[in-house]
């Protein structure tokens, strides 16, 4: 990703400093298409947290502790502050709180591929073929994702975008990103913005949002005479939306308020080594800051971790020894911050107005395999739904007795989507234009009617 701090002092002096910075941008500060208001629902923002390479339904919300051990693991299942609820004993600190959340215990794609069964939760759609992997961006599986319509849908707020990813994009290894995480055929004005961070660093910044040390405000605000002439040039030669590209980078620079969202040293020490201070940690203590500052939608993405690329246990892909991956690494950052996110957003008055999602690609098989992991599984997976307008203290659907297969209440992912955008106030009769200016329906599945 483009940086400002690339830029050396000659270069910011040689076209203006401000014409440069508009034109790295155009895939991350272009305005959204301008739509219709759409309706307020209970829901004013998204915390949407991807569990990307797999969590696994029987050592997190579905444990079955009658199962024969090679089911159901070494971990015993833990009550809940749901009375009758049990999950997995790696989740004490979320056990407290399962009484806010609506678990979905019977998700189902049907797909085993990472990058298919992603695209399919991240857009709603199924991936063309099925069970394919490593496919790339692009037609025919241009569908945008949920943080596109959204971004689409409503208006960047103010100084920055209405969606934002972070830290990270999904990919598989060594670096594919997944089809399904921009904004398709909806054009690259719903591309959510991508912030590519390090937010658990000791001097955590944005570099979009910062300013070489050798430009002085006052020199910076003199470009934009400059600016304004190289945007006319722009304008006249092929009628590109350069310039509001370049002002919405320019208000981003240069005005405080923006970047407040960012600075994550303002927050007290106590409160960020709540949610822990590794990236997952920290990007979710970011995402509550970026819906303070009115985001409508932020896509957390569970982050690689150094030695990943050369790992066949990358994320939360447990082929081998998931219980002690699971025991050692993953459990106890998700178990610390998760229910961070649930408590602050709770104590701040902002659960009620703020959807929570808690989801991966999908599960992993009933049976542990010989080198002790779990594989890829996707007949079968859980979810969990907080906030903004959900039915907390529910769960909805069941898998059979091994958790192999729905039992019942099965739901895809077009119907979380559904859900989700009924929260947001979009109307079950939203539709979309695509580039072309074909309308597609915005959502194709059904509003979980229990969760709502």
């Amino acid at each position: 990703m483009f940086s400002l701090q690339d830029l050396s002092r000659r270069e910011w002096l040689r076209v203006g400093g401000l014409s440069a910075v508009g034109l790295s941008l155009p895939t991350t500060l272009q305005e959204a298409t301008a739509h219709p208001s759409v309706p307020a629902g209970k829901a004013k923002a998204c915390i949407f947290v991807f569990l990307g390479g797999g969590p696994p339904q029987h050592e997190t919300w579905d444990p079955k502790p009658g199962a024969p051990a090679e089911i159901r693991g070494e971990f015993k299942p833990i009550s809940t502050s749901l009375p009758g609820v049990h999950i997995g004993e790696l989740m004490p600190r979320t056990a407290k709180l399962t009484h806010k959340v609506c678990v979905l215990r019977a998700v189902s794609t049907n797909d085993n591929a990472h990058s298919a069964s992603g695209y399919w939760v991240l857009t709603g759609r199924p991936h063309t073929p099925m069970n394919q992997e490593s496919g790339k961006p692009g037609p025919p599986n241009d569908a945008p994702s949920l943080t596109a319509i959204v971004r689409h849908l409503r208006k960047d707020a103010g100084r920055i975008p209405s969606s934002v990813i972070l830290p990270e994009h999904i990919r598989n290894n060594p670096n594919n990103p997944w089809p399904g995480q921009f904004g398709g055929w909806l054009g690259r004005s719903a591309d959510p913005w991508l912030l590519s961070c390090e937010p658990n660093a000791p001097r955590f910044s944005v570099p979009e949002l910062s300013l070489p040390g050798d430009i002085a405000p006052l020199r910076f605000d003199d470009r934009r005479s400059l600016l304004e002439q190289v945007n006319r040039h722009l304008s006249d030669q092929d009628g590109s939306p350069f310039a509001s590209i370049q002002r919405q980078a320019l208000d981003l620079l240069r005005t405080s308020g923006a970047r407040n969202a960012f600075q994550l040293d303002e927050e007290p020490a106590t409160v960020r080594d709540r949610y822990g201070r590794g990236k997952f940690g920290q990007s979710l203590l970011l995402a509550r800051r970026l819906v303070e500052a009115g985001v409508t939608m932020v896509q957390v993405n569970w982050p690689r971790e150094k030695g990943d690329e050369n790992s066949s246990n990358p994320l939360w892909d447990t082929h081998q020894k998931n219980a002690e991956r699971l025991k050692t690494v993953l459990m106890p950052q998700m178990d610390q911050a998760y229910p961070a996110l649930l408590e602050d957003l709770d104590q701040r008055g902002l659960l009620d107005s703020t959807l929570v999602v808690w989801i991966g690609e999908f599960g992993r098989t009933p049976k542990i395999n010989g080198a002790g992991g779990r594989d890829h599984w996707g007949h079968v997976f859980s979810a969990a739904l907080c906030g903004g307008g959900i039915r907390g203290g529910q769960v909805i659907g069941a898998s059979d007795k091994i958790g192999g297969h729905p039992k019942d209440g099965t739901v895809e992912p077009q119907d979380i989507h559904a859900t989700l955008l009924h929260c947001l106030g979009v109307g079950s009769e939203t539709e979309l234009r695509d580039v072309e200016g074909r309308v597609i329906p915005a959502m194709r599945g059904n509003v979980i009617r229990d969760a709502v």
